[in-house]
């Protein structure tokens, strides 16, 4: 035996009243956007690391770089750089390499020879660079000690 349905129980009436609900509860919208602040603040540490990281890993290749270059100078023309500038000069770099913790090409801080170890006596040069920056790595250290 089936009992018959009022007319006005249809599934009209039904989708008449979803057609009314559109979007989003002021309350779903509240959740959806804590959990993405959540996500969000989670991910950004991770991504300035990363980033810092990153910088570090150039600053001990351009370290790495400028020594081997200042090393090359010095055996090649048996005296020490007086400045960056001159590695530019003279082909052994095409340009001045950039410390990312400072962000400049300039700061760098270059250590002059004693002069009484120095290849060339009267004229002592560059016999180390290092990051201008006091801030400290990942590792601990600081940068201007690398």
């Amino acid at each position: 035996m089936t009992i018959p349905l009022p007319q006005h129980c249809g599934l009209s009436h039904v989708s008449r009243l979803r057609a009314g609900s559109r979007g989003f509860t002021l309350i779903e919208l509240l959740i959806v956007m804590t959990v993405l602040t959540i996500i969000i603040s989670m991910a950004v540490p991770i991504y300035q690391r990363t980033v810092l990281r990153a910088n570090e890993a150039v600053l001990k290749q351009n370290l790495f770089t400028l020594r081997t270059v200042i090393d090359e100078y010095t055996y090649d023309k048996q005296r020490a750089p007086q400045s960056l500038q001159d590695l530019v000069n003279e082909g052994y770099l095409r340009a001045i390499p950039v410390d990312p913790i400072v962000g400049t090409r300039t700061d760098w801080v270059v250590i002059f020879e004693d002069a009484v170890a120095a290849v060339d006596q009267t004229s002592p040069g560059i016999f180390d660079v290092k990051s201008f920056s006091k801030d400290v790595s990942l590792e601990g250290t600081p940068y201007n000690e690398w």
